[in-house]
């Protein structure tokens, strides 16, 4: 028979094991294991040092110890990089230092953590007053709690690394670009993220246990197998990493439709049962417009080659005509057509040159104090000129500040909103250019009596190779440059550039650019 002292021990550490394996949250384990391992040895005061994953020894917890004392300890710890030595080290610096600041602590009794494989997680440190020696089996049941302590700092941690990895994860598919959908095997929603939210516009609560067909409807397949196609035909394969993919157009709650790439991926256990199915919804809205953009640059630029390559090859042609004799004013005439055609050809490939600049951030200035009304007054009149089916009217004050900017860059710049203004204005209409100045820039408008910028293209119009609804249906020629390379160049010089309609139902549009004035 066991002495009634013995029973009760052992009953004791029954009840302290149940209590801590009972536990997953890491800091309630380690105030439980500082309270009865204090209450065990009749200690005064306890403290933790664990090896954190950076293989530093740090203390995570104590019990008792004032401030002043762990402050003191701690730096010692980040000191010690062999945690062996770092055990011992600090059971004997403990004392010192309790001595030091005048505690009445004068023994410390370390208690190593391990788990199995001797796997060392950190050590339990008791003070208490010196002269309670410890018997061989008061050791042994000391030694059972430390190692059952250790089993439940493991799983505690354990426990905490799976929480915060699932928090990790959580969050990365909570925060995806990508739409993601989670659901089981019955194709029940489970979780569905905030980019799934917002690409159909249907609440995560609302779709969370619906089905996946029911809350996703896939509108006109271009490509791949639905879900239940592909499960009809036996998909997945146990053993088969194989994806699944479908394109087409999803429906949005509003009625409209969102193209979309859905990549399928089978999660199976063990015994090759399937668990989840989780689905990776990619919005294809911007590259289909992008792929849009790109089929109607490469038509209007091979529009804007075509028409002066054929008028060069036709004067060209005529010209040397060997059964033809023609007047000095008819090549003169024929020469001067080839060299306008050869020039604007110049222009358009130095705006390709320039787009290509802009995007790759090479945009190169060199800019002056620039008497900017004088600038105006000047490339009006070069329209005027040009053109005898508008008027073009420089009303800009001739006190106007300085700004400091590079010139020829500023001429195409007017010269674009200009040409612009010429091309979708009808005839005998006018277009005038105005200046204002503020304290710190100087503002130019353009104003036409043109057919005028809907509100909802007009955020659209400066972007690359973009053209108006209207510029493509009246067949207007161009490629979708000029406004680009306009805005490229104004916010290069440090300026912005807008448009606005004419106020009061007139028609027409006000393109602005403004300049910082020079210092």
């Amino acid at each position: 028979m066991l002495p009634d002292y013995r029973v009760r021990q052992r009953d004791y550490l029954l009840e302290i094991s149940r209590a801590l394996t009972s536990r997953l949250n890491l800091s309630e384990v380690l105030r439980l294991i500082l309270q009865q391992a204090t209450d065990m040895l009749n200690g005064q005061a306890a403290l933790i040092a664990l090896v954190e994953p950076d293989a530093r020894y740090t203390i995570r917890q104590s019990y008792g110890i004032p401030q002043p004392l762990l402050d003191q300890l701690k730096p010692i710890l980040h000191q010690t990089e062999n945690v062996d030595e770092a055990v011992t080290a600090l059971e004997h610096n403990l004392v010192a230092i309790a001595e030091r600041v005048g505690l009445g602590f004068w023994e410390v009794v370390s208690l190593p953590l391990k788990v199995e494989g001797d796997e060392f997680l950190g050590a339990l440190y008791v003070f208490r007053m010196r002269g309670g020696g410890f018997s061989r089996d008061d050791r042994r049941i000391l030694q059972s709690f430390a190692d059952q302590a250790a089993i439940a700092v493991n799983n505690a941690r354990l426990y905490e690394q799976l929480t915060h990895e699932k928090r990790r994860l959580d969050a990365i598919l909570e925060f995806s670009a990508d739409g993601v959908v989670i659901m089981d095997g019955a194709h029940r929603i489970q979780m569905f993220n905030r980019a799934m939210s917002n690409l159909i516009d249907v609440p995560a609560a609302e779709a969370i246990s619906k089905r996946f067909e029911e809350v996703l409807v896939l509108k006109n397949k271009r490509a791949g197998a639905t879900l239940e196609e592909a499960e009809a035909k036996g998909w997945p394969l146990v053993g088969s990493s194989q994806t699944l993919f479908v394109e087409g157009d999803l429906q949005r709650r509003n009625g409209g439709v969102i193209s979309v790439e859905i990549a399928f991926a089978a999660l199976l256990n063990r015994e090759g049962r399937l668990v989840n199915i989780i689905a990776d919804v990619h919005d294809l809205t911007r590259f289909r417009a992008a792929e849009e953009m790109k089929a109607t640059f490469i038509s209007a630029v091979s529009h804007e080659l075509k028409t002066p390559v054929a008028l060069i090859k036709g004067y060209a042609s005529t010209l040397r005509r060997a059964d033809a004799k023609w007047d000095e004013a008819t090549v003169r005439e024929s020469l001067k057509v080839i060299e306008e055609e050869a020039d604007h050809l110049a222009e358009l490939i130095e705006n390709l040159l320039d787009a290509s600049r802009a995007q790759a951030g090479n945009f190169k200035l060199t800019p002056v104090e620039l008497d900017i009304d004088d600038l105006v007054v000047r490339v009006a009149k070069k329209f005027e000129a040009q053109t005898q089916s508008h008027k073009v009217i420089a009303d800009i004050a001739s006190d106007m500040p300085l700004v400091f900017a590079d010139e020829a860059r500023i001429t195409q710049v007017l010269s674009n909103l200009i040409s612009n203004a010429v091309k979708y204005s009808p005839p005998g209409s006018e277009i005038r250019i105005t200046g204002r100045a503020t304290p710190n820039e100087v503002i130019i408008t353009v104003a036409d009596q043109g057919v005028g910028v809907p509100p909802e293209e007009r955020s659209k119009i400066f972007e690359r190779f973009y053209r108006s609804e209207s510029a493509i249906r009246r067949g207007t020629p161009g490629a979708g440059l000029g406004l680009y390379l306009s805005k490229a160049i104004v916010e290069a010089h440090g300026g912005r550039i807008w448009v606005e309609g004419n106020g009061d139902d007139r028609p027409g549009s006000r393109f602005s650019f403004s300049l910082p004035r020079a210092a």
